[in-house]
């Protein structure tokens, strides 16, 4: 049996940017953290159109900056330079943008493999090791840390265990932490899609009565779409032909990009809001989808997630305590609690408020769209929630 200092579990995108984030201050310290993943990081990235993507807000590339990766990750990092919001069938529109803002862009679009290899490459072996393919599948309490059971049934003890296993965790049941669901009744159909015409950098926010849809600037001229409908509505659109399918996107979205010209491989995620009622206990942090999973159509779930993780690294690192000490644990949960709230209730908001469609909510959120773009300050705070900035004063 050999004890670690740290263990994280999942290697993805939220447990690597923990890694990084910890890894300066961990080297100082001594400490020796492990990575535990069940699947392998690829030796090299591939192109690929079908990659799945996603949207970085101005705040994360703050963060990815400080630690040293953006240069890396920022040379296939699509800039969001507008965004564009808008109601079908009725008249009001807002756009946001870069340069109104003072900001290079409102955010960044980037494929999850390449922005994952850039992650992987920035690994201090000295300080982290993998265990990978590997999986934990039992978890037991101890006095100081906690015991883990792998699938090749080795253990390992560790001072603190953080678990970012992703959102169906079988490990958060296990440590019997209940979770609040609320499920929207809609799935989302993601998506690439080549337009005839380029985006230029603008992201469109597109709100319907079936349902909303985002399209997001890729390099290549390409955009990653995210297709919110009804359950069984968006299975029927993911076994449409491409034409058919394309089709029926371009009588929703209309031609502000051009003829809609090329559509990737379709997949489909049900869609519910998911809380864990316990984010920490002694010696244990839950970080990423295990700890809160969010509507995409926002773009809020990563990018509250890499501020979790940012937040959980300096707060291990200030504390003069031993690692997994209960207090330093609270500490970072009430200082990320009113980021975690604010973002959720307003990525939740924006769906609830964009999904009805009864008309007296419709009407409003039609004057409300109107009111965005004439009034500076309301502006700006949707602004800094778009850009993840909206719960730091001093951004």
């Amino acid at each position: 049996m050999s004890r670690v200092n740290l263990a994280i579990i999942g290697g993805g995108l939220v447990g690597a940017s923990l890694a990084l984030a910890l890894q300066a201050g961990a080297k100082a310290r001594g400490w020796k953290i492990v990575l535990i993943e069940p699947f392998a990081p690829g030796d090299s990235w591939q192109p690929s159109y079908d990659a799945r993507s996603s949207a970085l807000s101005f705040g994360s590339r703050q963060i990815y900056q400080r630690l040293g990766v953006w240069r890396e990750i920022s040379r296939r990092a699509e800039p969001i330079k507008q965004i564009h919001v808008s109601d079908r069938g009725r008249f009001s529109t807002a756009r946001l943008s870069a340069m109104e803002e003072g900001v290079p862009a409102l955010g960044y679009v980037v494929e999850n493999a390449w922005l994952g290899q850039c992650l992987w490459q920035h690994v201090d072996k000295d300080v982290i090791s993998w265990r990978c393919p590997a999986e934990v599948t039992r978890m037991e309490p101890l006095p100081d840390g906690y015991r883990l059971t792998l699938n090749d049934e080795t253990t390992l003890e560790c001072d603190l265990a953080v678990l970012a296993d992703g959102g169906r965790s079988g490990l958060r049941e296990q440590l019997g932490i209940n979770v609040r669901k609320r499920p929207y009744n809609q799935s989302a159909l993601i998506a690439n899609i080549t337009p005839s015409e380029a985006h230029n950098g603008m992201a469109f926010e597109r709100f319907t009565d079936e349902g909303p849809m985002a399209l997001l600037p890729l390099p290549e001229n390409r955009c990653a779409l995210v297709w919110t409908r009804l359950g069984m509505d968006a299975q029927r659109l993911a076994d449409l032909s491409e034409r058919d399918f394309l089709s029926e996107l371009q009588g929703v979205f209309g031609y502000r990009l051009g003829t809609l010209k090329q559509v990737g491989a379709r997949h489909l995620y049900p869609l519910t809001l998911v809380e864990a009622e316990e984010q920490v206990r002694s010696h244990l942090a839950v970080l990423g989808n295990a700890a809160h999973s969010l509507h995409p159509i926002a773009g809020q779930g990563f990018n509250l997630s890499l501020r979790d993780a940012d937040a959980l690294a300096a707060a291990l690192l200030a504390s003069d305590k031993p690692l997994g000490d209960f207090a330093t644990l609270q500490a970072y949960r009430e200082r990320q609690r009113l980021d975690q709230d604010l973002t959720v209730g307003f990525s939740d908001q924006v769906t609830r408020l964009f999904g009805s469609t009864q008309p007296l909510v419709s009407l409003g959120r039609n004057i409300g769209l109107l009111g965005l773009d004439l009034l500076p300050p309301a502006k700006r705070w949707f602004a800094r929630q778009a850009m993840g900035l909206g719960t730091r004063p001093d951004a």
